[in-house]
C-alpha cells in the first residue's frame, strides 16, 4: 500500500468501509489528519502494579495474576452467561467474573500469567473482578504501561480507535510540520510536535505524558494569546485623542484624603497614555482599573474625566445598574462642579423630556460628563467632542454593550473598571488586550471586617447582635439569595454553582428577602427594617437606599443588587444567609460594603452546609481579606469554568468559545504566562504570523477560532 496523506479519508485504511467510517465521522473522524488529533479523555496506569491485599473497593488499579482455576460457564435466568474463574498473587486471591464473554473459556489457562486492569469490589467480603481488561503476561514481553482511553461511539471498540491511530500516526507523522519556532520550544523546555503527538496517544513513560500534554497545552495556550495579543494591538492603531499636559493639583486639593501610592500609579498610567503616549504618539487608551471593594477606583475614573475636560473634551461613564450610577453622579459631580465640569445623568427611568434636553446639551457641548446606565448608549445620545469612555464593573456589560459606547468616538480613550479581583491567569485570558492598572492596597483608615462563619443554631445570637449594633449607632445589612419563596434565586451564582436551571428558592432551602424582614419585623419589632431587591421600581430602591444611606433605616434586607458600588459608611454589620451559595469573590465585594466608615465591621456568614468543600470555601473568607488571594483560593475550590460562568458574565463564551482541552488555569499558571508573553512577542515582530504559520496551528489543533476577535473586544 502506497503511503497515505493527512488529508486521506479513513476509508482507505485497511479494514475500514462505508460503515464503519460513517460511525468515526460521528467522532469527528474523517481524515487521518483527524484521527491523529483525536486525542485520548484519559490513560489508565496500567503499569503500577498492586497486591490484591491492598485492594480498595470501586478503584480500579491493576494487578499481576496468575490463573488458579478452570473457567466455569453457567446461563443465568435473565439470559446472560456469567464466566468464572479464580486467580491469585503472592498476597491473596480473586474472583474473576466475565459477563457474556464465554469465549474466556478459551483465554484463560491454570498456571497462565495476565495483567489485569479493573475495579475491585467485596461481596460477602470475597473479593472480586468483573469485567476486567487483560493482557497476557510473558517473560520479555513489554506491556505498555499508559493506555489511552478515547471516546467512543456505537459500533466502534478502543482496541479498533487504537488500531487506526496507530497506522495514521506511523503513516503521516513525518508530515506534520512543527510550526512552533525552534528558539521559542528550546526557551520553554517543550519537546518537538512530533514526540507530543505520538506520546499524547501511547506515552513512553508517565514523564513522557506529561511533557507531551505540556508541549499542547502551551499551543492551545498560544493560540489564544495570539488572538489576544492581536487584539490588542489592533485596538491600538490609529490616532487616538491626544489630552494637553495639565496639572491635577486643583483636582486632588478637593479630596478630603490623601491619594494611596496604587491610585496615585493608576493616575499615571492615563496621564501617560493619553497625554505622553509613545514618542510623542497617542494612540486609543485601552485600561482596565482592577481593585478590590472600596480601594478608590472611582477618584481614578474622575482624575481621568478632569484630564479630558482639560483638553476641552466630554467623558462618558456606563455603570451596570441606577443606584450605582446615581452615587458615581453625586460623587463626581461633588468633586467637578466645583471646578467648572458640569455633570448629569441619564437612566432608564429619566423621564422622556428630561432625556431630550440632556440629548440636546450633551450633542452642543454643554455637558462635560454624561454618567449613566445602558440608556447612555441609546442611538440618540451623542457627543461634540467625546474623549474618554469609561465604564464600571465592566465584567456586567455584554461585549457588544460596551462595543456601543466606545463607537461614539473612535478616537476616545477607553477606561474600565473592575471591582472583582481575578486571579493572574484569568486576568491575562479576560484582560489580556488591556493594559492593566492594579490598586493593591486600601485607602488610610479603612478597618479590617471581623468574619464570622455561623449555623442556624446561632439565629437567637444573631438578632441580639444586630440589636446590639443598631444600639451602638451603626446599621445591618442582611443579604439574602432570593426575593420570595417562589422566586429563582437573584443571586448571580445559586443557579450555576449548584450545577442546574434555576430552582424555586423554597426547594432549596434558601432565604427569601421578603419572608424574611418580616420574620424580622417581628422578632425585632423596635428596629426599622426595610427591604431591597431587584424587581422594585427604580424610584422605590432609590427611596430605600437614600433612607438607608441617611440613618433612617437600621436593617435593610437585600439581595445582591448591593454588591456594587454602594456606599454607606456607617454600616457595620454585613450579614450573608446561605452562604455556601455564593463564590467567594461575591462573598468579598458583599464584605466589603461595611468597613468603609470609622465604626468597627463584622460579617457574619450564616449557612448550615455540611460538605467537607463548602466548608473549606467558607472558612477562606474567615481568614483571607486580600482579593486577590481570595480570588486565587476561589478559583482553585471551584475551578475555571464555575469561577467564569459567576464572575465574568461568560465574557470568554462571548469571545468566542474557546475552550482549553488540555491548559488549566488553575495548573499550568507559569505556562500559560509564557504563552502569552511570547504572543505578544511574536505580535510585535511580525503581526503576519498570526494569518500565516500560526494559523497552521491552529488548524492542527482543531481550535475553530478566528484569531482576529478571540479577545474581548
Amino acid at each position: 500500500m502506497s503511503r497515505l496523506s493527512l488529508d486521506a479519508p479513513v476509508s482507505e485504511l485497511s479494514g475500514v468501509g462505508k460503515s464503519k467510517a460513517e460511525k468515526l465521522s460521528k467522532l469527528g473522524i474523517n481524515t487521518l489528519f483527524d484521527l491523529i488529533y483525536f486525542f485520548p479523555r484519559a490513560y489508565e496506569n496500567r503499569g503500577s502494579i498492586s497486591l490484591l491485599s491492598d485492594a480498595c473497593d470501586g478503584v480500579a488499579s491493576a494487578y499481576l495474576l496468575t490463573v488458579g482455576t478452570e473457567v466455569s460457564s453457567a446461563k443465568l435466568k435473565s439470559g446472560l452467561t456469567i464466566s468464572k474463574f479464580r486467580a491469585f498473587d503472592e498476597s491473596g486471591s480473586v474472583e474473576v467474573i466475565f459477563f457474556n464473554s464465554p469465549y474466556v473459556k478459551s483465554i484463560f489457562h491454570i498456571g497462565s500469567e495476565f495483567r489485569f486492569y479493573g475495579k475491585a469490589s467485596f461481596s460477602k467480603n470475597k473479593l472480586q473482578l468483573t469485567n476486567p481488561k487483560y493482557e497476557a503476561y510473558v517473560e520479555g514481553l513489554v506491556l505498555e504501561d499508559f493506555i489511552p482511553v478515547y471516546p467512543l461511539t456505537e459500533g466502534i471498540s478502543s482496541k479498533q480507535l487504537d488500531k487506526l491511530v496507530k497506522i495514521a500516526i506511523d503513516e503521516c507523522i513525518g508530515d506534520i510540520a512543527d510550526p512552533l519556532p525552534e528558539g521559542i520550544r528550546l526557551q520553554k523546555e517543550l519537546p518537538a510536535l512530533s514526540y507530543a503527538l505520538k506520546n499524547a496517544h501511547f506515552p513512553e513513560s508517565k514523564e513522557a505524558l506529561n511533557r507531551s500534554l505540556r508541549r499542547l497545552a502551551f499551543d492551545e495556550m498560544l493560540i489564544f494569546g495570539l488572538g489576544i495579543a492581536h487584539s490588542a494591538k489592533r485596538k491600538r492603531t490609529g490616532k487616538g485623542v491626544k489630552l494637553s499636559p495639565c496639572s491635577l493639583t486643583p483636582l486632588t486639593s478637593l479630596l478630603p484624603y490623601e491619594l494611596t501610592a496604587s491610585q496615585k500609579s493608576a493616575i499615571n498610567d492615563i496621564y501617560r497614555d493619553t497625554v505622553i503616549g509613545d514618542n510623542g504618539c497617542v494612540s486609543p487608551m485601552a485600561r482596565i482599573i482592577v481593585g478590590d471593594v472600596g480601594c478608590g477606583k472611582t477618584v481614578c475614573a474622575i482624575a481621568a474625566m478632569y484630564m479630558a475636560h482639560c483638553s476641552s473634551y466630554q467623558s462618558a461613564l456606563m455603570v451596570p445598574t441606577e443606584i450605582l450610577a446615581r452615587q458615581h453622579y453625586r460623587d463626581a459631580s461633588e468633586l467637578l462642579s466645583s471646578l467648572g465640569i458640569r455633570c448629569e445623568l441619564i437612566l432608564g427611568s429619566t423621564t422622556p423630556k428630561e432625556k431630550k434636553r440632556i440629548y440636546d446639551a450633551c450633542e452642543s457641548g454643554e455637558i462635560d460628563v454624561l454618567i449613566g446606565t445602558h440608556a447612555i448608549i441609546s442611538d440618540k445620545v451623542g457627543f461634540k467632542r467625546l474623549g474618554m469612555v469609561i465604564t464600571d464593573e465592566q465584567h456586567r456589560f455584554g461585549v457588544r454593550q460596551r462595543a456601543l459606547l466606545k463607537e461614539k468616538s473612535e478616537a476616545a480613550h477607553l477606561l474600565v473598571m473592575s471591582a472583582t479581583p481575578i486571579p493572574r491567569t484569568l486576568a491575562l485570558a479576560l484582560y489580556g488586550d488591556l493594559d492593566i492598572s492594579r490598586i493593591t492596597e486600601m485607602p488610610k483608615g479603612r478597618q479590617r471586617v471581623d468574619t464570622f462563619v455561623v449555623n442556624e443554631s446561632y439565629r437567637a445570637r444573631l438578632n441580639d447582635f444586630i440589636k446590639k449594633q443598631v444600639a451602638l449607632g451603626g446599621q445591618c445589612y442582611i443579604v439574602c439569595p432570593a426575593i420570595e419563596a417562589d422566586s429563582e434565586s437573584e443571586s448571580l451564582v445559586v443557579a450555576d454553582f449548584i450545577g442546574q436551571e434555576p430552582t424555586k428558592a423554597s426547594a432549596l432551602n434558601l432565604k427569601n428577602a421578603l419572608e424574611y424582614a418580616e420574620e424580622l419585623k417581628a422578632s425585632l419589632p423596635d428596629l426599622r427594617i426595610a427591604v431591597l431587591h431587584g424587581k422594585m421600581k427604580a424610584r422605590e430602591k432609590d427611596e430605600a437606599m437614600k433612607s438607608f444611606a441617611a440613618g433612617e433605616i437600621d436593617v435593610l434586607v437585600s439581595t445582591t443588587v448591593i454588591e456594587v458600588g454602594v456606599n454607606v459608611p456607617n454600616a457595620s454589620l454585613m450579614v450573608i444567609e446561605n452562604a455556601d451559595r455564593f463564590g467567594l469573590s461575591a462573598l468579598h465585594q458583599l464584605r466589603g460594603r461595611v468597613g468603609r466608615g470609622s465604626r468597627k465591621s463584622y460579617c457574619v456568614l450564616v449557612s448550615d452546609a455540611k460538605g467537607e468543600k463548602a466548608e473549606a470555601r467558607l472558612q477562606v473568607m474567615r481568614t483571607t481579606y486580600d482579593g486577590y488571594e481570595i480570588a486565587e483560593k476561589d478559583l482553585f475550590l471551584r475551578g475555571p469554568g464555575d469561577f467564569f460562568s459567576h464572575n465574568i458574565d461568560n465574557n470568554l463564551r462571548q469571545s468566542g468559545g474557546f475552550e482549553f482541552r488540555f491548559a488549566s488555569m488553575c495548573d499550568d499558571g507559569a505556562l500559560f504566562e509564557d504563552a502569552f508573553s511570547t504572543a505578544k512577542a511574536i505580535i510585535e515582530s511580525d503581526p503576519s504570523l498570526v494569518r500565516e504559520e500560526h494559523a497552521e496551528l491552529k488548524k492542527r489543533l482543531g481550535m475553530h477560532l478566528d484569531l482576529s476577535s478571540a479577545a474581548i473586544s
